[in-house]
């Protein structure tokens, strides 16, 4: 069996680290400190594993600490050794933050996905667009052919009523009558109501 060599010279003498955690449960400054200095290390160490960043690593492991202090009365030694229950700790917030990270980064993803999403449905618009121009190609065949040429020349190609007249050679009243009628007979097959 070989011996347990520790870096910094000789196995210090003292408490454990179970006996110190049940000092710290107790509220003990100076076992909080006896604790610190033994397990900083090996936490900083696991967390910056799991989270890559030194300053979020940093961050983390000083929670993990404070919780050490807050919880030490939680600690069981029959269910394990005291190093392995603050490193469950620090494993367990730094999972959390992971977790935490990709959610937000999650959610930042959908919200700037809905931002770039019209305010409309562009196939709904065209779809409804076509049907109404459907529907009004279908109402100016109810027409008369005097009445659609009136419309058309007025409305889709621009003409002011004088114009028309003028280009189907009517008189003026004549065209007022033909656009009113031709009108009124598209409002009704549109079923407009006003």
């Amino acid at each position: 069996m070989k011996e347990a060599v520790y870096i910094g010279g000789t196995a210090s003498v003292g408490p454990d680290l179970q006996e110190l955690m049940g000092s710290v449960a107790r509220g003990d400054h100076d076992a909080f400190a006896q604790v610190y200095d033994v397990v900083s290390g090996p936490v900083l160490g696991l967390v910056r594993s799991v989270l890559r960043d030194p300053a979020q690593s940093e961050e983390v492991a000083q929670e993990v600490l404070v919780e050490v202090w807050r919880t030490a009365s939680r600690f069981q030694a029959a269910r394990g050794s005291a190093m392995s229950w603050v490193l469950t700790l620090a494993h367990r917030r730094a999972v959390d933050r992971v977790r935490s990270a990709q959610a937000s980064a999650a959610r930042e993803h959908k919200a700037a996905l809905l931002d770039r999403t019209p305010a409309f449905d562009e196939v709904t618009e065209q779809v409804e667009t076509r049907l109404e121009r459907e529907q009004v190609r279908r109402c100016l065949r109810t027409l008369s052919e005097l009445q659609r040429e009136s419309v058309t020349l007025a409305y889709y190609r621009g003409l002011t009523y004088r114009e028309v007249a003028e280009l189907l050679a009517v008189p003026l009243g004549t065209i007022k009558t033909r656009l009113r009628d031709g009108l009124i007979r598209m409002r009704d097959c549109l079923g407009v109501t006003s």
